[in-house]
């Protein structure tokens, strides 16, 4: 028998490859800085279980590719490295050993030269294995080292083909065989994972490579009790969801936001984007029935703000906080009580409203107008009360939507900001130096009202409640806003209750009420010294 070389790693020194037939693979690997130690860690409890090799589980939950795998294997056993996966073997060369002792020994005669025989093997270091065929082919064999998953499916392939094949074994379509079988077997049904979200009442699910399905709820991960996604999982369940088009266009853009129904169960907003090489999956309930603005905790002096006819209301705060139920709720008040064109602009729809007293025209980015300016730009001429802009992020839609204030319209929408006042300057701050008077000047005399709100973990950990910051357009206000001094109106209005109601001052009163933590109050607030003195005096005014 030759001692064979690795024919991928030829020139590497003798005492590098001594110190390499030392290490584990997992050990080549974690040094290599391939693998982080929690992949290698997570191979070894699947170890631990299913018996496969280390190298085979990393290969199929996407750390490595098989390339890879085959050069670290070829210098850990210092032998060629053979892909069954892109070999051709015909019959002849196949039937050279017999099915007992392919299955006995784990190898596969795959090339038959004046040499020898060619002989992949999971383990070219079993020497009696290779004496044994040596003297049963009286051949002298060539061994190279193949990945342990791959001889499993060839061999379980040959068992289902009665140990002989009638056309040549082609390992490319082979591949495609198992990797069809593999997803079908092990992914979770894509509905019943929606149907999941539903049922938990959670905000979100996610579908990420490495760890297994998750819900969002309550603004934290939970994990549903499955192995880990592949990358190859995530991007079935992408393949699923998307249409031919929208399949273009990801591939392209390599991120995309849309709409999908369930018939049985629901509506969602969907999020497909490109991450470290593979695809995740962000999915968010749309909830059919536009809750009331009591059942979200919302105060009831929001349904006189919302039946003004004209103004600016800005709906503000972190993303996954409420916002767009919120305005949807706000949406629905006006539907009701006001005889008007209703005219919205989002991306995605998320709510549908019913046309009731008003006429709802709602308009998705992406599918009936291309993006939020060009909805925009246009939207004076479909004669609007009321303009609904999903989220503002340009400074033309900002320069639209004050202009539409102006004009004897009532605009609605939302925008992510921290408080109630630094609102005002992310909004003047997006403009260039010199606009900047003219939309201080806009926004002083059109605003009606900011809400910012954060959504709390109630103390008892059954759900989340609402906290809200209020700033109202009072003569005091635009003053303040027209001359500057934004950063003043904090410190002037923190202990009125009718332009100003600080973030700090609701959470207090949740906290004094015993509905939240003195912890998550503290999280939350914005002048944590303003906040415990309220606490501690335990009344709000």
């Amino acid at each position: 028998m030759r001692k064979g070389t690795s024919l991928r790693e030829g020139g590497m020194m003798l005492s590098e490859t001594v110190k390499m037939k030392r290490q584990r693979l997992g050990e080549m690997l974690l040094e290599s800085q391939r693998i982080t130690q929690n992949q290698l860690k997570e191979a070894l409890r699947v170890q631990s279980q299913s018996g496969e090799r280390i190298g085979s589980i990393l290969v199929e939950r996407g750390h490595i590719d098989v390339e890879e795998l085959l050069t670290y294997l070829g210098r850990q056993l210092n032998v060629p490295t053979a892909n069954l996966y892109k070999l051709t073997i015909e019959l002849p060369v196949l039937e050279i050993i017999p099915f007992k002792k392919i299955k006995e020994y784990r190898v596969l005669p795959v090339a038959n030269n004046d040499d020898g025989i060619t002989l992949a093997m999971v383990n070219p270091r079993d020497v009696s294995a290779i004496s044994d065929l040596e003297f049963l082919v009286s051949r002298p064999l060539q061994p190279v080292v193949v990945p342990h998953y791959q001889m499993s499916a060839v061999i379980k392939h040959l068992e289902e083909h009665g140990e002989r094949l009638a056309e040549p074994f082609n390992g490319a379509q082979l591949e495609m065989i198992n990797k069809q079988k593999r997803l079908n077997s092990d992914l979770l049904d894509l509905g019943r994972l929606f149907r999941t979200l539903v049922e938990e009442e959670a905000s979100d699910l996610l579908l990420t490579a490495g760890v297994p399905p998750c819900l969002k709820k309550d603004n934290e991960i939970k994990r549903i009790s499955h192995s880990s996604l592949t990358p190859q999982q995530i991007k079935a369940y992408a393949e699923d969801l998307l249409s031919v088009q929208q399949r273009e266009e990801f591939e392209r853009q390599k991120e995309l936001d849309f709409a999908y129904t369930f018939p049985e169960f629901g509506r969602f907003r969907i999020n497909i984007y490109q991450q470290r090489n593979s695809i995740s999956i962000a999915a968010r309930h749309i909830v059919e029935t536009i809750p009331r603005i009591e059942k979200l905790g919302l105060p009831p002096w929001i349904e006189d703000f919302a039946v003004k006819t004209q103004g600016l209301i800005l709906i503000t705060g972190p993303t996954g906080h409420g916002k767009t139920t919120t305005l949807a709720a706000m949406v629905d008040i006006i539907n009701t009580k006001r005889k008007c064109n209703i005219l919205t602009i989002e991306d995605p729809i998320e709510y549908l409203h019913k046309h009731k007293a008003s006429n709802v025209n709602q308009r998705e980015v992406g599918i009936d107008t291309s993006s939020f300016h060009e909805g925009l730009r246009h939207v004076f001429r479909q004669s609007p009360d009321v303009i609904v802009i999903g989220e503002m992020r340009d400074p033309e839609s900002f320069a639209i939507g004050l202009q539409a204030a102006e004009t004897g319209h009532l605009v609605l929408s939302t925008l992510h900001s921290n408080t109630a006042t630094s609102t005002i300057d992310r909004i003047i701050d997006i403009f260039p130096p010199q606009k900047q008077q003219q939309i201080r000047v806009q926004l002083a005399e059109n605003f009606l009202l900011i809400l910012n709100q954060r959504l709390i973990s109630l103390k008892d950990g059954g759900g989340r409640i609402l906290a809200y910051e209020k700033l109202a357009n009072t003569y005091r206000v635009r003053n303040l806003i027209r001359e500057g001094k934004t950063h003043q109106i904090r410190s002037m209005l923190q202990q009125s209750m009718d332009d100003f109601i600080s973030i700090d001052q609701s959470l207090a009163r949740l906290c004094i009420e015993g509905k939240i933590t003195l912890e998550n109050g503290l999280k939350f607030c914005d002048n944590s010294p303003f906040f415990n003195e309220l606490v501690n005096r335990g009344t709000v005014r």
